[in-house]
This record gives C-alpha cells, sequence and structure tokens, in this order.
C-alpha cells in the first residue's frame, strides 16, 4: 500500500481507481487540445513501471506542447498533482509526462509510428477512450 502525504492509506483497489481517473483525465485534456489518437493501455499487469500509459498524437509542435500544459493543467487543477518529471517540452516532437503510476506520451505522427509504443506493449490491455 501507499502512504499519502495527508496520512490516508489506499488500497490497491483504491490506487487504481486514482490512476485509471488520472489517465482519465489526461485523455480527456488531450481531447479537448483536439489530440487525436488517444490511446490508453493498462500496463500495471504486466509491467512495474507504471499503471496506465496515455499515448496521443499532436500535429505540430506547438499542439504537442500545447496539449502536454493541457494535461499538467487538469491534472493540477482536479488531483493536486504535478508531474514528477516531464521531458521533451523545448524539442516539442515527444514530451513524455511521468506521474508515477500513468505515464503520458504525446508525440507527432512520425515519433509515434517510428517507436510503436502501441505495438511494444501490445500484450497490456488496450482500455478504449470512449469507456472513460
Amino acid at each position: 500500500m501507499t502512504e499519502l502525504s495527508n496520512q490516508q492509506t489506499l488500497s490497491p483497489a483504491t490506487l487504481d481507481d486514482r490512476s485509471a481517473t488520472l489517465a482519465r483525465l489526461a485523455a480527456e485534456a488531450a481531447d479537448e487540445r483536439k489530440g487525436s489518437d488517444i490511446v490508453l493501455l493498462k500496463v500495471g499487469d504486466v509491467t512495474v513501471l507504471a499503471d496506465y500509459f496515455v499515448m496521443v498524437t499532436g500535429y505540430s509542435k506547438v499542439q504537442v506542447r500545447a496539449v502536454a500544459r493541457s494535461i499538467e493543467e487538469k491534472i493540477e487543477e482536479t488531483m493536486n498533482r504535478r508531474p514528477i518529471r516531464s521531458e521533451g517540452l523545448a524539442e516539442g516532437s515527444w514530451v513524455v509526462e511521468d506521474y508515477g503510476d500513468v505515464i503520458v506520451h504525446i508525440m507527432m505522427p512520425q515519433e509515434r509510428e517510428y517507436y510503436g509504443l502501441e505495438s511494444f506493449w501490445g500484450h497490456a490491455a488496450r482500455v478504449p477512450f470512449a469507456e472513460f
């Protein structure tokens, strides 16, 4: 179990609910900024890296950065959380926001196709964005 700063202890089920909520918020924020091909992978059953990966395509560096900022703002406003680490904002072709239990990848189409994260993590359950 994980202990929060307010001394509240969460059960594994509650942690998964919180992770799912964070992933859903990231996907919603990306959708609001017209991010496309939004994919949520429930990777917690196949790796200890995170519970969910959220992948989004942006069609320009400006859009990739806007989606990343929108996600940060929505999650901070709603869940009072900031990413543990954020990489790639300066370049803008692939931004990674690491929230610990959820890792968000916002990529230009070329990077998304080249690295093929969905294929690499193909053994993880794919959660359609519409189900959230």
